[in-house]
C-alpha cells in the first residue's frame, strides 16, 4: 500500500531529478530559440562537464581529508568545469554549426550527431569506458523529517539548481546582453539592423547552455556515476524535458524537468515499471504531449508564411 508519506518521498525524488533535467534542458531550449534546431551534442557536453569536474576535483583534493576542503575543491572544480565547457561550447558552434546556418535544417542537424560521436568516442579513448565514482565533498548520510528522507546530495542538487536557474532568469530578463538574446530569437536580421552583434549573441547562447549543462553532469555523477556515454540517455530525457515544457520557452524548459523527473519519480513505482524499464516514462509522455500539445506547455504556436 502507497502511504501519504511514501508519495511526498517519491515527490521530494522527482524535483531533484527534475531540477537536473532543467539544467540540461535549458541549453537545448536557448540553441533552438535563436537557431531553430535541436543540438544533439548537448547531451555530450555534460558528459564532458562531468570528466573535466572530476580531474579537476581529485588534482584538488589530492590527500586532503578535510571536510571543508572537499567543498570549496568541488566548487572550484565546478566553476572549472563550468568555464571549459563553456569555451568547447562556443568551439563546436563556431567550427560545426555557424557555417551551416544558411544551409537546409538537416545539414546542423547531422553535424550536431556527428560532434556527438566525436566527443563520447573521444572520451571512451582518452579515459576508457569503465565507469569512475565522483566521490561526495560530504557526508551524504540521509537527513529525515517527517518520515521523509533527504540527502545533502538532494539538497545540493534543489540549492545549485535553483540558483542557476534564477541567475538566468535575472541575465535574460534584466540584462542588455540578455535583451539582445531575446531580440535575436524574434528576428535575427532586424536585431542585426538595429545593431545587435548575432554571432556575438549566439556564441554566448552556447556558452551559457554548456556551463549549465556542466553543472547537470556533475551534479548527475554522483548518482549515475562519470563515462563517456553518460550523457547520452540524460541528454535524451532533458530533450523532453524541453519538449513539454516549450521548446524555446525557458521557464517551459525549467518547467518540462521538473514535472518530467516527478512524472519519472511517481510514475515508475506506482505503476510498478521495472528499473530497466523506468526510461520508458519520459518517451510516453513525450509521445502524448506531441500528440495533443506539440507546442509544449508553455510555447507557443507559430505559423510560418510559405
Amino acid at each position: 500500500m502507497v502511504t501519504l508519506t511514501l508519495y511526498l518521498q517519491y515527490i521530494v525524488n522527482g524535483l531533484t531529478l527534475g531540477a537536473i533535467y532543467s539544467l540540461i534542458a535549458l541549453g537545448y531550449t536557448m540553441v533552438y530559440g535563436i537557431l531553430k534546431f535541436i543540438n544533439f551534442a548537448h547531451g555530450d557536453i555534460l558528459m564532458v562537464g562531468a570528466f573535466v569536474g572530476l580531474i579537476v576535483y581529485e588534482a584538488l583534493l589530492g590527500t586532503s581529508t578535510s571536510g571543508a576542503w572537499m567543498l570549496i575543491a568541488f566548487f572550484i572544480a565546478m566553476i572549472a568545469s563550468m568555464a571549459f565547457c563553456a569555451v568547447l561550447g562556443m568551439f563546436i558552434e563556431r567550427v560545426a554549426y555557424k557555417p551551416l546556418r544558411n544551409a537546409n535544417r538537416l545539414a546542423p542537424l547531422l553535424s550536431a550527431i556527428g560532434v556527438s560521436f566525436i566527443l563520447s568516442n573521444g572520451a571512451a579513448w582518452m579515459f576508457g569506458t569503465q565507469s569512475r565514482r565522483f566521490p561526495y565533498p560530504f557526508d551524504n548520510t540521509p537527513l529525515t523529517f517527517l518520515g521523509i528522507s533527504i540527502t545533502p546530495h538532494q539538497i545540493l542538487i534543489l540549492v545549485v539548481s535553483v540558483a542557476m536557474m534564477l541567475v538566468l532568469a535575472f541575465f535574460v530578463n534584466k540584462t542588455r546582453m540578455g535583451k539582445a538574446m531575446r531580440a535575436t530569437s524574434l528576428d535575427q536580421p532586424t536585431s542585426q539592423l538595429m545593431g545587435i552583434n548575432v554571432n556575438r549573441v549566439i556564441s554566448l547562447t552556447f556558452a551559457i547552455g554548456s556551463a549549465l549543462a556542466a553543472v547537470g553532469g556533475i551534479l548527475a555523477a554522483f548518482d549515475f556515476r562519470v563515462y563517456p556515454s553518460m550523457g547520452t540517455m540524460t541528454g535524451l530525457k532533458a530533450f523532453v524535458a524541453a519538449v513539454i515544457g516549450g521548446i524555446g520557452s525557458i521557464p517551459g524548459a525549467m518547467l518540462g524537468g521538473i514535472l518530467l523527473g516527478i512524472l519519472e519519480a511517481v510514475g515508475a513505482p506506482l505503476l510498478h515499471i521495472p528499473n530497466g524499464l523506468r526510461d520508458t516514462v519520459a518517451f510516453a509522455v513525450l509521445i502524448i504531449v506531441l500528440l495533443f500539445r506539440p507546442e509544449g506547455i508553455l510555447g507557443k504556436n507559430e505559423r510560418e508564411k510559405v
